[in-house]
């Protein structure tokens, strides 16, 4: 059995009361001494602090960046050459049949582009980059000496304010350089809670000096995956493997929000990725089957594999939840979850099986909790 890798900043963790647990192979804390519900609420009301050091941060380097721009979008289904220097981008790379292998976000920093794939993807994406980008002259390099840390809520950005004033100038998806407390970071403004925040590379050699310096501010508060999953959850943010896969396109993952114009039929780079046929086919046409946001009726949480039923007894099922538990914001149950488009109208009766019995639930709009980016 093949052991979980460690954070740079594991005994850190362990010193500050974590609970470790395994996640795409890492040892992660889950939460600190306060627990996940304190933690959730501390980020929505002030500023988190996350280690995501398990993410893979990769580089992209070409002769310039048009030349990196035009390779990538072999593989996105986004507007790589469009974006400007200092920006960021959300991301998916799709297969031929037209689904997810993976979610990402990347950055045009000038002569590079930076990447931020999925922990448990990472090995797949590097190999999927190299096969495909290196015949058009474009290197591929896993940062492997670097941490990511994630400092999430709406007090953020005074937070790294203090220790940078070109913090404040950062809009939602700008990416820059900081120095905070002398310690230098790639720094974007995103995150994954649904709230303002930053995420922040930093060499791993720094990543504890640059969390305790954070930390001596009294807004900010260590937060686990517990309450990083609560968060982007009520966010109504894809959990890669779990709302996104293989078997879903970005249509029907409601997406298509990220497929920008010129990569759509009658764009001016139409197409001439993987799965475009199938993909730009359910933009123009609509997608047999949505995610949608579900609300179970009463205390008990619905969780991932729980099945869908359109009435309360009989009836094959129509669908399944995919990422479900206690929204601690919201004060009761949340789920995520796919159904056939005709099942997917906000306010719509459904049924899950919980432990043999049916139990009601109400088809909701995403996001749960109204998002807060610094546009």
């Amino acid at each position: 059995m093949t052991e979980n890798q460690r954070l740079p900043l594991h005994q850190f963790h362990i010193d500050h009361g974590a609970k470790m647990v395994p996640f795409a192979g890492y040892d992660m804390p889950v939460q600190y001494s306060a627990g996940v519900m304190a933690e959730h609420a501390h980020t929505r009301a002030a500023a988190g602090l996350f280690d995501v050091s398990h993410m893979g941060q990769v580089v992209l380097r070409g002769a310039d960046y048009a030349t990196l721009a035009a390779a990538l979008e072999t593989l996105v289904p986004v507007d790589v050459v469009g974006l400007a220097q200092g920006r960021q981008r959300y991301a998916l790379f799709t297969t031929p049949q037209g689904g997810i292998s993976d979610d990402l976000m990347f950055a045009n920093r000038g002569d590079h582009i930076f990447m931020v794939v999925n922990a448990a993807c990472k090995a797949a994406d590097l190999a999927h980059m190299q096969a495909h980008l290196a015949p058009m002259g474009v290197s591929v390099e896993l940062l492997e000496t670097r941490a990511l840390l994630a400092l999430q809520g709406p007090r953020a950005g005074d937070v790294l304010a203090m220790l940078d004033p070109a913090a404040a100038l950062m809009r939602f998806m700008d990416v820059a350089d900081l120095c905070l407390g002398g310690v230098g970071v790639w720094a974007s403004r995103s995150g994954y809670t649904g709230e303002d925040g930053f995420e922040l590379s930093v060499p791993a050699d720094q990543a504890q000096a640059l969390a305790q310096i954070l930390m001596e501010n009294a807004d900010v508060a260590l937060v686990g995956l517990g309450a990083r999953d609560s968060l982007r959850l009520e966010a109504g943010l894809c959990l890669y493997g779990h709302d996104i896969t293989t078997q879903t396109t970005p249509v029907e993952a409601g997406l298509g929000w990220a497929i920008q114009k010129t990569r759509r039929l009658g764009g001016a780079r139409a197409g001439g990725f993987p799965g475009a046929d199938v993909i730009l086919a359910q933009i123009e046409n609509g997608a047999p089957r949505a995610r949608v946001g579900l609300r179970p009726e009463g205390r008990a949480p619905m969780r991932e594999g729980v099945v869908l039923f359109a009435c309360d007894t009989g009836d094959a099922p129509i669908g399944q939840i995919t990422s479900g538990g206690f929204g601690p914001s919201v004060g009761g149950p949340v789920a995520m979850g796919y159904v056939p488009r005709e099942y997917a109208t906000p306010g719509t009766r459904l049924w899950g099986e919980l432990r043999g019995k049916r139990l009601p639930l109400t088809v909701e709009a995403l996001p749960f909790i109204p998002a807060n980016f610094k546009r």
